[in-house]
């Protein structure tokens, strides 16, 4: 796969799943992609924050990470 396959598969799951849930672990990532390396999957999601299409989200002891702009928080914003 290449790189945009894998970040289209990405966001493509997490739009399925956004109804019930917006915010997820790394580790759910590497299920999306199995057939990758952890590494290769976390540099991917790096880039796709810094492009803009996904976002860190900090509790202060856990992070998450999910599509931009979703969320109860972005809800609370408006």
């Amino acid at each position: 796969m290449t790189d945009d396959e894998v970040k289209q598969t990405i966001l493509e799951a997490l739009k399925a799943k956004s109804k019930s849930k917006t915010k997820f672990y790394l580790k759910d990532f590497y299920a999306m992609v199995p057939d990758m390396k952890n590494r290769d999957v976390k540099n991917i999601v790096n880039k796709m924050v810094q492009e803009g299409h996904l976002e860190y989200w900090s509790s202060g002891s856990t992070t998450l990470i999910g599509l931009k702009g979703m969320g109860k928080q972005h809800g609370e914003e408006d």
